[in-house]
């Protein structure tokens, strides 16, 4: 079977919008399916691999996902997407038989944020951006040796962007937006300092200037290479575009809920 984002939309039509699986086709290419959902929703979490469950798996991490399958699951990926998880891979059917499957559940998310404070409010902007993505895990990096990294890039760095990296690690907000571990110098003759970037070709920077890092602006360079300045920090630029629907770059209108996907415990 020749699979297109068609079919996949198709199969996952079939299980509808609460909890399903199914069997897939003997002649459907299951790399095939994993690499369409890879392109869809960005890289996948591994929840069993070779018949052994990552024992950090539990509701928050697509553990209902394994429930149809008891203790007969081979290999799960899962995908978080909004308030969905989605899943591939295989499980021993009843009869004792490995089959390819395909799997969805519903996933919790947080009440949603509806707009940012105002901008003169006193905001922890982190906590909020944790709030957001509904972030329950530890910190994912909090060891990064930053006066290593800032002293190769010769000049300190924004406190948030750091808090950013700690906390949520490699990744990509809505599994969209991918947080740089550190800061790209492409844009250095410029005066940038790119900190994340998007499938798109948007590169979101801060315009490099003066002796305070927590005070540089955000510029998001855009694919076309037009520089449009944000009087804001790089957390509070990131919880503007996730829940503001009127922020020029705005990813409100393509999600309903949001997260942040941890490339480190998807692989």
């Amino acid at each position: 079977m020749e699979l297109t984002q068609g079919i996949v939309n198709d199969l996952l039509a079939q299980l509808g919008p609460g909890d399903g699986y199914t069997y897939l086709p003997d002649d459907l290419n299951l790399q095939d399916l994993t690499d369409l959902l890879d392109s869809r929703y960005g890289a996948p979490r591994t929840l069993v691999l070779d018949g052994f469950t990552d024992p950090t798996v539990d509701e928050s991490r697509g553990g209902a996902l394994l429930v149809p399958f008891e203790d007969r699951a081979v290999t799960i990926r899962a995908w978080a997407y909004g308030n969905q998880w989605v899943g591939t891979g295989t499980a021993r059917a009843p009869e004792g038989d490995e089959r390819s499957v395909l799997v969805v559940a519903h996933r919790e998310v947080p009440e949603l944020l509806a707009v940012a404070p105002d901008k003169d409010e006193d905001v922890d902007w982190m906590e909020r951006l944790r709030r957001i993505t509904g972030w329950a895990q530890p910190a994912q990096r909090p060891d990064v040796a930053w006066a290593e990294v800032e002293s190769r890039l010769g000049t300190g760095l924004p406190s948030d962007y750091k808090r950013m990296v700690e906390t949520f690690g490699k990744g990509a907000f809505d599994g969209y937006l991918d947080l740089n571990q550190e800061p790209w110098t492409d844009l250095r003759e410029d005066g940038l300092l790119i900190w994340a970037g998007t499938e798109h070709e948007d590169l979101y920077s801060w315009r490099a200037d003066g002796d305070d890092p927590d005070r540089w602006p955000v510029v998001v360079r855009s694919f076309d290479g037009e520089d449009v300045p944000f009087d804001c920090t790089a957390a509070e630029f990131v919880c503007r575009i996730l829940i503001d629907p009127h922020h020029p770059f705005t990813m409100a209108g393509y999600f309903d809920t949001h997260w942040f996907m941890n490339y480190r415990e998807s692989g």
